[in-house]
């Protein structure tokens, strides 16, 4: 078990393609740490430079207390999972377990006992004498996992090891990892695209794009307090809504004007916006962050907009409704399934001003409704 530290590391491919830029990370020892973010924003590219399968361009990495930019992959004591599991196919699953183990010379018997307890972790204790093409995908990815913990390495890398499964296994199996790593309490780094693996899976997540951090935090944080307008639309199911408009100013208090509705904004954001008024943003509202009903904090009647019911997904006690305005195209909302949406209704929308997040323009336009890190 140790910490793992990125100080100012960067990765340029020949041609001058940065593929990672400027990382500086700190994961504690113990911490179980997601990198998530879209195809190509660098998050595997980090990983595979922290495991040594990537030489780094600048910058220093450090495993524990050693520097590891010139060690070799075999000797950072890191073991690393990958999408397609790499498992030898001739191989048994005890075979393909205790292989690591064989390569650095331990006993028999301990490696006997390895294997053996990490089998009982998961749960695959009478596969040990089958071979990989007899497993199915889920037990394949058990056996990966128990490669690498019977390595008692300092630190798991983890590269999107339940994109291959099927829709129900991977929640099953996300649940597992987590009680995984609260046993084992080894420092974890979790690569994925998926922001919904991400948000349940990590102490912490790193938002990436394009090579560059763009937030790190508790996963609640940053999907209730994200930084910029990419963040805010990467993280969430269904995805952030978003509204051109500008801020305005009467009477003291700050509005958001557009062409479909206008909002009274939150008091308390006066003056943090003054300094945006007449200029055009961008509000961010959340799916759940409407409702049909006027009341508790959907109870303005100078907060709401009229719209049209296009599609209705029922989730059970929720539904996802996509709806139209004349002028804004499509928003979706996620409404008490009990309000009894169908298509071609025209109702009317109540939001919750609190919850609202105003951002410049931009794909990464900085959220300038925070203060102080948090929505008050």
């Amino acid at each position: 078990m140790a910490q793992v530290l990125l100080d100012d590391v960067k990765k340029v491919y020949p041609g001058g393609v940065v593929a990672v830029d400027d990382m500086s990370l700190k994961i504690s020892n113990e911490e179980f740490l997601v990198l998530v973010g879209p195809s190509g924003c660098g998050k595997t590219t980090t990983l595979r430079m922290i495991a040594g399968l990537e030489e780094i361009t600048a910058g220093t990495i450090s495993i524990g207390d050693r520097v590891v930019n010139d060690v070799p992959p075999k000797d950072r004591d890191i073991a690393m999972v990958f999408q397609n599991y790499a498992l030898y196919p001739h191989m048994t699953v005890y075979k393909n377990m205790a292989f690591g183990l064989k390569l650095r010379k331990y006993p028999k018997k301990e490696i006997d006992q390895r294997v053996g307890e990490a089998a009982k972790m998961l749960g695959i204790e009478t596969l040990l004498d089958r071979k990989p093409k007899q497993l199915s995908g889920g037990q394949r990815q058990r056996v990966a996992v128990g490669r690498a913990i019977v390595r008692q390495p300092k630190a798991f890398l983890f590269d999107e090891p339940l994109s291959n499964l099927d829709a129900k296994l991977r929640v099953e199996t996300r649940a597992e990892l987590k009680k995984l790593h609260r046993r084992l309490q080894t420092t974890t780094i979790y690569v994925t695209h998926d922001q919904e693996e991400a948000m349940t899976l990590g102490d912490r997540i790193v938002v990436m794009k394009d090579g560059l951090m763009q937030q790190c935090g508790k996963p609640l944080e940053i999907y209730n307090r994200p930084v910029n307008r990419f963040v805010a639309g990467f993280l969430g199911t269904p995805p952030m809504n978003f509204f051109s408009g500008r801020l305005a100013f009467h009477e003291g208090r700050a509005y958001f004007e557009a062409d479909i509705f206008r909002l009274l904004l939150p008091q308390a954001w006066t003056d943090r916006l003054s300094r945006h008024g007449g200029q055009p943003v961008v509000l961010g509202l959340r799916p759940e962050n409407f409702s049909t009903k006027p009341e508790g904090n959907f109870a303005s009647q100078e907060n709401s907009l009229t719209v049209t019911v296009e599609v209705v997904e029922p989730l059970g006690d929720k539904v996802d409704a996509y709806v139209s305005t004349p002028s804004h195209g499509h928003i979706v909302c996620r409404i008490d399934a009990r309000a009894g949406l169908t298509e071609g209704d025209k109702v009317t929308l109540y939001t919750d001003v609190s919850r609202v997040h105003v951002f410049e323009p931009g794909d990464t336009g900085l959220n300038v409704s925070l203060e102080n890190g948090k929505n008050d």
